[in-house]
């Protein structure tokens, strides 16, 4: 999940993860590499897939029709279940559960967006950058003298850390909310939270001589017109602020495409090297330098080019520039040198959090069928890593995560809906969703044909999927029904124009509702004890909301924070966690703190089905080799699960159960 849903916020971290960069070249990060985990530690094997937004309905459906042989032959085994997902079924919030054993109130990650009290500005949730506290200027530099930190804000103990301590041999393949990964022995590639090199989710380039103004307002990418003169086109790849520099300008790295004046080919020229790529071909990742201090400082990243079309227009799209894994330049592993290691054994790869460019697609830079390519792609270089995982396994914890599913099915839902607003009833993609599943099972089935009789396997997914039919602006139902006031009638955006002496409630992220509370938000206008009676105010009117359109009810459920969290981190919640019916979710707008004209709007993006709504409608799946005796596990009951195939009990703060045991609830 979830490029869009992080990319908004690219400007927001955009300084904040450069001034990591720095940090780090100035020194962060350096020291002892950890050693690999205790390979003597145990003779037991386990292997857990992670298959991200897998849905539970899909999957019964094709396995009955025959089309999952191996699901099948996994669930006849061990068992097959829904598997109850997390309040609310957002992936950073869910793999905290995997993780950690606990719910949010645990591990703090509440949604994908937080946001500070004392200005009510959102931040991404998972990760944050402190700058040197020391610089020194010379001339037109800026030299750090201390350095700085990048961190995970989840908290709470990863089960990982469990197995090390006790000498398992384990390694965790991207799993999300593990960026920067943590600081342990075993073996970690984070995963979803990962930025590309200018620090953001994925900012794409894309390079055109055609009229540019159907591409306005993008957020997922830059647009660039050119020029092409004398078959020659002249461009730049944008990189990382350059913060020696003390007016910090963006660095970029220039280069020629020359265009062969008979054919349907061109020469990219970057770098002292070149490159030939035919019209409608990828190119192979390209290694960039970003000089930022001369002969001192750089920033080692990886791109693709696309040659879309070079008559008669030129039009070329390059992916968002990668953290090179084979010289990182922010922490992508876990120990150091294993990112680069994996290059070493399967070539660059991918390690954005989020391969799937659905931003591009949702802007009509790549078409449905490019973009199914950038995917088999990344798809492919996922293969590759998996097979080189499987190859040196040989005991302790394998993790291996693919989000292939889930980006697929909230770009291709449309093609298979009839309902949707964005269906076209003469796509040819129609099974792009079905066919992705039974790729999942060739997975599942080369997992399943490298192991003895002696391994655990376990799959999961950490939510289902459903149609993203209507979009709800929660903070302007919130400002028509009194409990949000404006100072103008402009939409704004980031809460700017939000009269905060008399407003009660606001949203922010895409599930959550607080409420202006005194002692808590900078400018709280609801007395402590006036709580309890407002909140069931706002959720007894929120579930009374009726889709004019059809009659809908749009929100199925509220959750009081204090029902259903529980841990340290419970102060932090939301007030109210607000669950959507199927079919709805939280407008983008709403998410970042603007107040659009409409309560709801039809979804005619690309990006049309989601997950983002009431927990129970859009469970997991869950199935294994060994019998699954709970009858209704849950994502927390995971991690006490893995620790106790090593002998390891549950430890404190952990509300799950073993899945492999009887008389057990889940507790979502």
């Amino acid at each position: 999940m979830k490029q869009n849903y992080l990319s908004f916020l690219r400007n927001s971290i955009f300084f904040s993860v450069f001034i990591a960069l720095l940090l780090l070249s100035a020194g962060c990060g350096e020291g002892e590499a950890p050693s690999h985990a205790g390979a003597d530690g145990t003779d037991k094997k386990m292997i857990v897939i992670g298959f991200d937004g897998m849905d539970p309905k899909i999957v019964t459906r094709l396995m009955d029709e025959g089309k999952l042989p191996n699901f099948s032959k996994l669930s006849e085994t061990g068992g097959y279940m829904p598997l109850q997902t997390s309040v609310p079924p957002q992936s950073p919030v869910a793999w905290s559960d995997f993780i950690t054993g606990m719910n949010p109130g645990g591990h703090g990650i509440f949604d994908f967006i937080h946001r500070d009290p004392e200005n009510v500005f959102p931040y991404l949730s998972t990760s944050r950058t402190e700058s040197a506290a020391k610089t020194v200027r010379i001339g037109k530099w800026v030299i750090p003298l201390s350095s700085g930190n990048v961190s995970l804000l989840r908290q709470g103990k990863a089960f990982w850390e469990y197995l090390s301590e006790n000498g398992i041999p384990t390694t965790v393949f991207r799993v999300p909310a593990n960026f920067p990964t943590v600081d342990d022995k075993a073996y970690q590639l984070s995963g979803m939270g990962t930025p590309d090199i200018q620090g953001t989710y994925g900012t794409y380039s894309y390079y055109t001589d055609e009229d540019t103004d159907k591409f306005e307002n993008l957020s997922g990418g830059k647009i660039f017109p050119v020029d092409v003169f004398r078959n020659k086109v002249r461009g730049r790849l944008p990189g990382p602020i350059n913060t020696f520099r003390k007016d910090a300008p963006e660095s970029r790295v220039d280069f020629t495409v020359f265009i062969d004046p008979d054919n349907a080919v061109a020469k990219i020229s970057l770098q002292g090297k070149q490159y030939i790529i035919k019209e409608g071909e990828w190119s192979d990742w390209v290694r960039i330098n970003y000089e930022l201090l001369p002969y001192m400082e750089k920033a080692s990243g990886i791109v693709r080019f696309y040659i879309k079309e070079l008559r008669p227009n030129f039009k070329m799209y390059a992916t968002p520039v990668n953290i090179d894994p084979s010289n990182p330049a922010l922490p992508i592993s876990t120990p150091e040198d294993y990112s680069a290691e994996i290059a070493e054994n399967v070539g660059l790869y991918y390690t954005q959090g989020i391969p799937e460019d659905s931003k591009a697609l949702s802007e009509l830079v790549l078409e449905d069928g490019e973009f199914l390519d950038q995917t088999n792609i990344a798809f492919g270089e996922e293969q590759d890593m998996l097979g080189y995982e499987l190859g040196r396994f040989r005991s302790g914890l394998l993790f291996f995560y693919i989000g292939r599913v889930d980006q697929l099915s909230h770009m291709f839902w449309r093609t298979m809906d009839p309902k949707h607003p964005a269906y076209d009833k003469g796509s040819k993609l129609k099974a792009v969703i079905e066919n992705t599943y039974i790729e999942m099972d060739k997975v599942l089935g080369r997992v399943l044909d490298s192991i003895d009789g002696y391994t655990t396997v376990i799959v999961l997914s950490d939510h289902g999927f459903a149609p993203f039919y209507r979009a709800f602006n929660l903070n302007t139902w919130l400002k028509e029904n009194g409990y949000a006031h404006l100072i103008d009638d402009s939409e704004g955006e980031f809460f700017k124009n939000v009269d905060w002496d008399k407003t009660r409630a606001y949203g922010v992220g895409f599930n959550g509702l607080f409420l202006n509370l005194k002692g808590r938000e900078f400018k709280g206008t609801v007395e402590p004890a006036d709580r309890d009676e407002l909140l069931d105010e706002i959720s007894e009117k929120l579930l009374t909301i009726r889709d004019p359109k059809n009659g809908e009810q749009v929100i199925s459920r509220v959750y009081r924070a204090e029902e259903v969290y529980s841990g340290p981190y419970l102060q932090d919640a939301p007030d109210l966690i607000v669950g959507y019916n199927k079919g709805y979710r939280a407008s983008w707008e709403t998410v970042l703190g603007s107040f659009p004209e409409g309560i709801l709007r039809d979804n005619k993006q690309k990006w049309s089905g989601d997950h983002l709504m009431e927990a129970a409608l859009v469970p997991g799946i869950l199935l294994s080799n060994k019998e699954i005796k709970s009858e209704r596990p849950a994502l927390t009951d995971l991690a006490p699960t893995i620790l106790e195939e090593f002998g390891i009990p549950k430890q404190d703060g952990m509300i799950g159960h073993s899945i492999f045991k009887e008389d057990i609830t889940g507790n979502n």
